[in-house]
């Protein structure tokens, strides 16, 4: 299934969203941008190949849903949705200002495609638990997928809701954890160590695969097998590069939260067209 020519495709909108992401950020003179290029072929693989979607209908009751639990890496999330069509993409020029409807962190009151609001950390995990709880009781097909970070882990309500998914076995409940092993003050690992982080969802009863997130065959891969786990619920532990595409940002803390200048921008730009080519 995870053909040359869909893989080819996913690599695609990943820089066309690494792209936007470089632009809104710098437009906006603020924003999170080293997540949100990590997350780009996870944010590709879900909204051209994986969730079951579609803009024209974007409240349909069985559609898939999703949660960006580390709601700060929106300027990835909009930029997938307005590639996706839920949007105008002139609306990224518009990030974090006054009167826009895409502010630092979802709304899903104003944005078109956003199931959930969030922004403080650990609080997707348990709405995305919750989403995927209700959906099966109505017998609902839907399957419910949250993007989280590997920082994020350091918080006790992710294995609070981790825990109630397990016990309640909600196999339509798929984790993503965007592992590039930095956060705002540094390695996570030096901060407070989150790992092993396989093992420790397997403790709570998950499904896993581990891949490199940044390769968008072996995300594509990731996905496909935990599909043909569907007893439990699954994480994909997407060990990825903060920074990702720019070669300034690659594995630099600093670049958390924090928007380039004119020059750093342009070179940003350069470095993801020579990626392309």
């Amino acid at each position: 299934m995870n053909t040359a020519s869909t893989t080819s495709y996913i690599e695609e909108k990943a820089r066309a969203i690494r792209q936007d992401v470089i632009r809104s950020v710098y437009l906006a003179g603020s924003g999170h941008p080293g997540g949100s290029l990590s997350s780009a072929e996870i944010f590709a693989t879900l909204y051209f190949h994986e969730m079951n979607i579609d803009p024209a209908d974007p409240k349909n009751p069985d559609r898939d849903r999703f949660v960006l639990s580390k709601g700060h890496c929106a300027p990835a999330y909009y930029a997938a949705l307005a590639e996706r069509g839920y949007f105008d993409k002139e609306e990224l020029d518009h990030l974090r200002k006054y009167g826009s409807i895409l502010q630092g962190h979802p709304d899903m009151k104003h944005i078109p495609g956003v199931d959930m609001s969030t922004g403080s950390l650990g609080q997707g995990v348990s709405a995305a638990a919750g989403m995927a709880y209700g959906l099966r009781m109505k017998n609902s097909p839907a399957h419910v997928y949250a993007l989280l970070g590997d920082g994020e882990l350091q918080e006790g309500q992710v294995w609070e809701a981790a825990m109630f998914a397990g016990s309640k076995g909600l196999n339509n409940l798929t984790l993503i954890v965007d592992n590039n092993n930095l956060q705002i003050d540094g390695t996570i690992d030096e901060v407070n160590s989150p790992y092993p982080i396989d093992e420790k969802f397997r403790a709570f009863n998950f499904n896993i695969e581990v891949v490199d997130g940044n390769d968008a065959h072996a995300v594509l891969d990731g996905f496909e097998k935990l599909k043909r786990k569907s007893d439990r619920p699954c994480v994909l532990i997407a060990q990825t590069i903060k920074g990702k595409g720019v070669s300034f940002m690659e594995n630099v803390a600093g670049w958390h939260g924090k928007a380039p200048n004119k020059e750093q921008m342009m070179q940003a730009m350069h470095d993801l067209e020579e990626e392309a080519e």
